[in-house]
């Protein structure tokens, strides 16, 4: 049984913030709908400052997630770390971990994006101190008791609902990552399929005396689109998912891996990549791949068309695959 994924960044160019409204509660009403079909998490993202609406803000759209159902789990991959108040962040995510029962899921990356620290005030060359700092205080903050943060006695409550602490993974595709999850015994998500990062993590576990475990993307993670007509879809939506594909691709230097990192510059280029992919319910359900990562609402596609996609794999793949 593959994990299932609705994948949610409220991208949406050029839409105004009247349809804007009606994108993100489409988007809520999209995870109540998947928590009821048996969807084993959404996910969502963080960015600033892009110009098209790439949801900046994924805790507060976790807990309207979490509000609006009662078992799927929210995945937040990535947060931009050191962006963060290390205590602040604890006391938000310890109170979406008590409202949701434990079902939040933070991957902790420090971003790739010069601008988006530029525009926090945050210096681009402390982010890796900083997102020590995070996650070291994070720890301490959900134990309850009291602590010393930056040479000041705290204290951070409530305690959250999940013990020892809400989970949080590292984010990465460097070896300061993976050194970093590893030394604090936090579990490893690379950013893309990197067996040799994988072993790396693990030799710091040993060397750290410490316990951890990676999860890792698979070799090949496409972003599905399910239509009855793929040739249809592709001509009538290609554009929105290529809007996507080139504005993360621009963001991306060489050193950055990524598991949905696109080269393509046409829609033509961009169907016969497959990063991202139109299949049939059909199709879908006979990909055999470890997890199936649904997109509906890609590059603002129309919001009907983002429903028929969401149907399509919940009533008619997900039953398939259960059985």
């Amino acid at each position: 049984m593959p994990f299932t994924v609705v994948r949610m960044n409220l991208v949406a160019p050029h839409e105004p913030p009247e349809t804007l409204s009606a994108r993100y509660r489409a988007a809520v009403e999209m995870a109540a709908y998947a928590d009821a079909h048996g969807v084993d998490t959404v996910q969502t993202e963080e960015h600033h400052g892009t110009g098209n609406g790439w949801l900046p803000s994924p805790f507060a759209f976790a807990g309207a997630v979490f509000g609006a159902t009662s078992r799927i789990a929210v995945t937040v991959s990535a947060i931009i770390g050191p962006l963060y108040d290390p205590l602040r962040l604890a006391e938000d995510i310890a109170v979406l971990d008590l409202l949701s029962g434990g079902r939040l899921v933070t991957v902790a990356g420090i971003g790739y994006r010069p601008e988006e620290y530029e525009q926090a005030g945050v210096e681009w060359g402390r982010r890796g101190k900083l997102q020590d700092l995070l996650l070291e205080t994070l720890l301490k903050a959900w134990t309850g008791e009291p602590f010393t943060y930056e040479g000041r006695t705290v204290r951070v409550t409530p305690r959250p609902f999940t013990q020892p602490h809400p989970m949080l993974l590292v984010g990465g595709s460097s070896k300061a990552a993976a050194r970093r999850a590893a030394r604090l015994g936090l579990p490893f998500f690379p950013s893309a399929h990197l067996p040799d990062l994988e072993a790396y993590y693990r030799e710091q576990l040993a060397l750290h005396g410490t316990e951890g475990w990676t999860m890792m993307p698979a070799e090949k993670t496409p972003l599905l689109h399910l239509s009855e007509d793929p040739d249809r879809a592709w001509a009538l939506y290609g554009e929105h998912f290529l809007h996507e594909a080139r504005m993360y691709a621009s963001w991306q230097s060489k050193d950055i891996r990524s598991a949905v990192r696109s080269t393509a510059t046409t829609v033509a280029e961009l169907r016969a990549e497959g990063v991202y992919r139109i299949v049939t319910a059909d199709e879908c359900a006979a990909l055999g791949a470890e997890s199936l990562v649904l997109h509906p609402l890609c590059g603002g596609m129309p919001l009907e068309e983002g429903w028929r996609s969401l149907r399509l794999f919940t009533d008619d793949v997900l039953p398939r695959l259960h059985g």
